[in-house]
């Protein structure tokens, strides 16, 4: 999901099952009240940027452009990662809602799934443009396979290992780690005088849960049945959760501390040098915000067992993103349609995609030069070959919160002192898949 994080699901399966018999909003104003003017939309945004403010100076003139040639006025309010797939739940039960908003694109199917969202059929397509726009990998994480999608893509993300060059020359490594015994023996050469290897969002289900599902998928193994049952419990899904916590349970390259982080304290520490790496999405605008040059980092895919990532046990990283969905009882459909045939449009693209450090998801506004180069080419390259998309299964919400807060705990135990074992994180993984809706 997003240029600072794709982030916070909260507490929501209560939320999800009693949505999904739920109508979708409407036309409403950020408040709550009613908004039936055909020339006025109203536009949930999720927090792309360092902070709210930043994302309301980049988009707010874009929509005056989209109001000058449309004459359709946006009122914008841009929602943190913590508040939206809440948010968004209340609206869907309510019918009180936005009429287009930003989704995380994990979250497609889940949302999908309460009939609250526009499908994306071919005559909805063809009104912006066409479905064929969009690169591949992107329309992966619309909404369940065999269904229209439940919105389009705006913005593309993948997971990028980011290092700082100073430190890594200080301790004698001369390239990034390509393999995980590779990032574990540097990063225990960088952990030390109070520096650490590597950061990481210990205390945030939707971070964790991403890196979990990396991890399974390079041990062969998924969350999911093909059938699409939870499946947490396999050898594989086991091994790759442990693996994970044991970076800082065993290998002691990320500091206790970090289990309690879940706010983008990782990014902080990394651009003050209190870490030498960082798994993250995008992460180049936010690392400038906060002071730190890209010259004064690298970045590279993110490791594999093997060394080479690609296809299949070589993943590594989700297809992160955003996507723009329009609620299916807007009082102004045509507009919000002109609104996402405008987000969508080459300019649009480029200018956002530029602006929030992400990777545009329409292939003529993707292939344009300016995003070929640096981190771009990195994390094109991961879209491109060595990237998944989360499970487009309508329980996918509920696994996010369930199997990410079974690695919080895992890793509040590791920063305690208390074993991280094969046992323990079977039994917390079988206590997440408990959780999970019965069908």
């Amino acid at each position: 999901m997003r240029r600072i994080r794709a982030a916070a699901a909260g507490a929501v399966a209560v939320s999800l099952l009693t949505a999904v018999t739920a109508c979708g909003g409407g036309s409403s104003t950020s408040d709550g009240g009613s908004n039936d003017s055909p020339k006025t939309l109203t536009y949930w945004a999720s927090n792309q940027g360092a902070d709210i403010e930043v994302d309301k100076k980049v988009l707010r003139p874009e929509l005056d452009k989209f109001e000058r040639q449309t004459g359709i006025k946006v009122e914008l309010e841009v929602i943190p990662w913590s508040d939206l797939l809440n948010r968004i739940l209340t609206a869907t039960t309510s019918g009180q809602g936005p009429d287009v908003l930003n989704i995380g694109n994990t979250w497609s199917a889940s949302l999908q799934a309460t009939g609250a969202l526009l499908p994306w059929d071919a005559k909805n397509f063809t009104a912006i443009g066409g479905k064929d726009r969009f690169v591949d990998s992107a329309l992966g994480s619309t909404g369940a396979h065999g269904q229209d999608p439940a919105a389009v893509p705006l913005y593309s993300m993948s997971y990028a290992l980011y290092y700082n060059k100073k430190m890594f020359a200080d301790a004698g490594i001369t390239k990034p780690p390509a393999t995980w015994d590779e990032l574990v023996a540097d990063g225990r050469k960088l952990s030390k005088d109070g520096k650490w290897g590597l950061g990481a969002e210990g205390s945030n289900p939707s971070e964790n849960v991403h890196h979990a599902f990396v991890f399974a998928k390079q041990h062969g193994a998924d969350f999911f049945t093909a059938d699409g049952k939870p499946d947490f419990t396999g050898d594989g899904a086991v091994a790759a959760v442990k693996q994970y916590v044991d970076l800082m349970a065993k290998d002691k390259i990320i500091a206790p501390g970090n289990a309690e982080y879940a706010q983008n304290q990782s990014v902080s520490d990394f651009a003050k040098g209190r870490t030498a790496m960082l798994l993250w999405q995008s992460a180049s605008a936010n690392l400038e915000s906060q002071g730190m040059s890209d010259a004064d980092y690298g970045i590279a895919p993110v490791p594999v067992q093997s060394g080479a990532p690609g296809t299949g046990e070589q993943v590594n990283s989700i297809v992160a993103g955003i996507n723009l969905a329009v609620f299916k009882n807007t009082d102004n459909l045509d507009g919000a349609k002109k609104f996402v045939k405008f987000m969508t449009s080459d300019e649009e693209q480029k200018v956002l995609n530029t602006a929030f450090s992400t990777i545009p998801p329409v292939k003529t506004a993707q292939a344009d030069a300016s995003f070929s180069a640096g981190a771009d080419a990195v994390l094109k390259g991961t879209l491109a070959k060595s990237a998944v998309a989360m499970p487009q299964v309508a329980d996918e919400s509920q696994f996010e919160t369930a199997v990410g807060t079974a690695v919080k705990e895992l890793f509040a135990d590791a920063a305690a002192g208390r074993p991280v074992t094969t046992d323990s994180v079977k039994a917390a993984l079988e206590k997440a898949q408990q959780q999970m809706p019965t069908k």
